[in-house]
């Protein structure tokens, strides 16, 4: 689901960091080779000397390297994490009687299988997060070409989500609503 997506533009801000660093890095050496701007010496050594660097500057450069590995990971994992986790919902008014627990996965499930049966709708995905008191719903509506937002849009605020309102007991919910649209439309004969 690409609504709730928080890497979304750390990534954006990362990536033209990078880009601009490397058109940076690039330029001064294309400078450098062809002599425009001496910032180094084109025919010097890359490092003064050839000895062994001291025992702190390699332990300097493997700790930034562990760092810099462990933020790519971390990086990297909050890429597959697209999509808000599912939570377990705690209704109870009085604990000592008993719990009741909810998935939000589970609240959802009809209601998504309801959206999929309206006309021209190919899929339907649902996630609801927040806590009972400040819930929220963020549905994806995989529909066909010829389907009609609108109509869908009419269809799901008056139909489908009071239903679920009322079976989670909720006043409001505000909904964020997209829509995918297939690349290809199938013809039903009747």
């Amino acid at each position: 689901m690409s609504a709730p997506n928080p890497p979304g533009r750390l990534n954006r801000g990362l990536l033209a960091l990078l880009g601009l660093l490397l058109a940076a890095a690039g330029g001064l050496i294309l400078a450098t080779h062809f002599g425009w701007r001496a910032v180094v010496d084109p025919a010097g050594t890359v490092v003064p000397g050839t000895g062994r660097p001291p025992t702190w500057a390699l332990y300097v450069i493997t700790a930034v390297a562990v760092l810099v590995g462990l933020l790519c990971l971390r990086w990297l994992a909050a890429q597959l994490v697209r999509k808000p986790r599912s939570r377990v919902w705690r209704l109870e008014n009085d604990p000592a009687r008993g719990r009741t627990e909810l998935a939000t996965t589970t609240a959802v499930e009809p209601f998504t299988e309801e959206i999929e049966t309206y006309p021209d709708v190919a899929a339907a995905d649902a996630v609801l997060t927040g806590t009972p008191h400040d819930a929220a719903l963020t549905v994806v509506i995989h529909a066909e070409q010829r389907a009609s937002p609108t109509e869908i849009r009419q269809r799901l605020s008056t139909e489908t989500l009071p239903r679920l309102r009322q079976a989670l007991d909720l006043q409001e919910l505000p909904t964020a609503v997209e829509f995918r649209f297939t690349g290809t439309t199938t013809t039903t004969v009747r």
